[in-house]
């Protein structure tokens, strides 16, 4: 079994996009790598975070090499002299654990981040279906997630959001039970309200709002993430029928106080309100939350939760180690891997 590939820590995504492979291409360029010599079984793997290559070999020292693997996936005009640096490889028994590192959220970016593991499912299966994957490939993977799902439920490394982002949805979900429908008003278009609100639409907010002094900045964020631009100095009249508010504009004074909201809590019919400041100085009143329907969150209490989390994460890391490498000697107690 060899591992090849890059990720977010050896490449730079100029070069990660070069690599990418569409989902409902994993399949073709699966077949376009077995019909290499020596090559009998594989999977392709590619996120936004990495592209990997684990395949099958009779002999990892055969005449196919990493640089006949590496053209697969070159695009035209470019050699592999050019990108092999960022490229690491791991043969054998190393290929198998860092597979089930990748699985299991330990080689993330975030640090115990669950998406991961249905990434790799959803290659294997395309590989499957594509008919790249056999008796050995398919035991191993079969194995590989085996160990995964027993890191997920004999560990903590999943547990709390480790980003501001992901921190707010929680909270969110706390208060509103789910966000399917739930909407959205952005004050201010910066990279945190962004991320941030992409968060949130991804757990099932329905309509985004975005209000920003200058409109053409409004609407620009508008196109990268859906929803609505609106005017700066017609937001307010917007909070009758919000559910989530995030605050991240550079405005020197609070834009939203007890007097911004107290008048629109009957209009309102009482309904839950969570703001999210992410703004310095803030834009929020810590007064607001004073109000019994009201919840405020900002970044400093987000940030502490969220390093908290990731904390707690960090101190799982080397039980998790353990149980991936009990999981890989019971399988070799089994049967040996490939040579290496």
């Amino acid at each position: 079994m060899i591992c090849l590939g890059l990720n977010y820590r050896t490449a730079p995504v100029e070069i990660r996009s070069m690599f990418a492979v569409p989902q409902h291409l994993l399949g073709e360029k699966g077949k376009v790598l077995t019909s290499l010599e020596g090559v009998s079984q594989c999977l392709v793997l590619s996120t936004c975070n990495r592209m990997e290559i684990y395949y099958w070999a009779e002999d990892y020292l055969a005449e196919t090499t990493s640089s006949d693997v590496m053209n697969c996936f070159l695009p035209p005009d470019h050699s592999v002299d050019q990108v092999k640096g960022h490229f690491y490889r791991h043969v054998g028994k190393d290929a198998l654990k860092h597979l089930c590192r990748v699985v299991s959220g330990l080689d993330s970016m975030v640090l115990g981040e669950t998406e991961i593991f249905g990434q790799v499912k959803t290659a294997y299966q395309a590989a499957h279906e594509a008919g790249v994957t056999k008796a050995k490939a398919n035991k191993t993977l079969q194995k590989v997630f085996s160990i995964g799902k027993k890191v997920r439920s004999d560990s903590e490394i999943h547990s709390g959001a480790t980003s501001v982002g992901s921190v707010a949805v929680e909270l969110a979900e706390q208060i509103f039970g789910e966000l399917c429908g739930s909407k959205v008003l952005i004050l201010g278009a910066g990279e945190m309200s962004q991320l941030t609100a992409r968060a949130l639409k991804a757990r099932g907010a329905e309509s985004v709002f975005v209000a920003n002094r200058s409109y053409d900045k409004a609407v620009e964020l508008v196109n990268q993430i859906g929803g609505e631009a609106i005017r700066f100095d017609e937001w307010e009249q917007s909070l009758i029928d919000i559910d989530i508010v995030i605050a991240s504009t550079s405005a020197p004074h609070y834009l939203i106080t007890p007097e911004t909201l107290l008048p629109l809590r009957s209009k309102r019919k009482y309904r839950s309100l969570f703001l999210i400041d992410i703004s310095v100085p803030r834009n929020i009143a810590p007064e607001v939350n004073d109000i019994e329907e009201v919840y405020l969150y900002d970044i400093d209490t987000l940030s502490q939760l969220a390093d908290e989390a990731r904390r707690t994460r960090e101190l799982e890391v080397a039980r998790c180690e353990n149980i991936i490498e009990q999981g890989i000697e019971k399988y070799f107690e089994d049967e040996t891997l490939y040579n290496g």
